[in-house]
């Protein structure tokens, strides 16, 4: 190798070494300028779940639970309405976390689901109000129908059932430990 290949090589890496501290330096400062509006954004989000879960709190406080799990207790003019949990548990594509309201009995008042990688056209079905609105009223250890239980299957997506229903006994075991 003579020099002038060595000096070649040392500008293309050089110069590709400048490109790659340029853009780095943009998206750290890209991730600077919006991180806050990203958290404020979430944060809004999730105030937003928990009152789709449990509509008879007009505000939250959050608390940790004995295990370390953190849940909002709901209250209305100052007196506790019902608790919100999030959980998660193993589906078909993946873990699947839901947001669970529970009322001061112990009755589910609603879930939404936060993430799910599901099979499109069948798991991801368990995002349909028709499925979710089994859990209202219900309390205490739920099962699907083929398991024996009240909770009706998604048609081709037993696994992402017992997921969802996975995670709403695990918001009432929360609950049970903590109310």
């Amino acid at each position: 190798m003579n020099g002038k290949d060595v000096k070649s090589i040392l500008i293309t890496a050089l110069s590709l070494f400048l490109i790659c501290a340029v853009a780095a330096g943009a998206l750290a400062l890209v991730n600077t300028v919006t991180a806050p509006t990203i958290a404020a954004n979430n944060a809004a989000a999730a105030d937003k779940a928990r009152g789709e879960v449990l509509p008879a709190a007009d505000s939250f406080e959050e608390n940790t639970a004995p295990d370390g799990a953190v849940y909002y207790t709901g209250k209305s003019g100052g007196a506790t309405v019902g608790y919100v949990f999030t959980t998660s548990a193993k589906g078909y594509g993946g873990d699947v976390e839901i947001m669970t309201g529970v009322d001061a009995e112990g009755r589910v008042t609603g879930i939404s689901i936060l993430s799910i990688e599901e099979t499109p056209g069948l798991g991801m079905n368990a995002k349909k109000d028709s499925f979710k609105e089994q859990y209202k009223g219900k309390s205490g250890q739920l099962a699907v129908n083929k398991d024996g239980g009240e909770i009706v299957a998604i048609t081709s997506a037993t696994i992402t059932s017992r997921a969802v229903t996975n995670a709403v006994n695990q918001a009432l075991a929360l609950y049970a430990g903590v109310a």
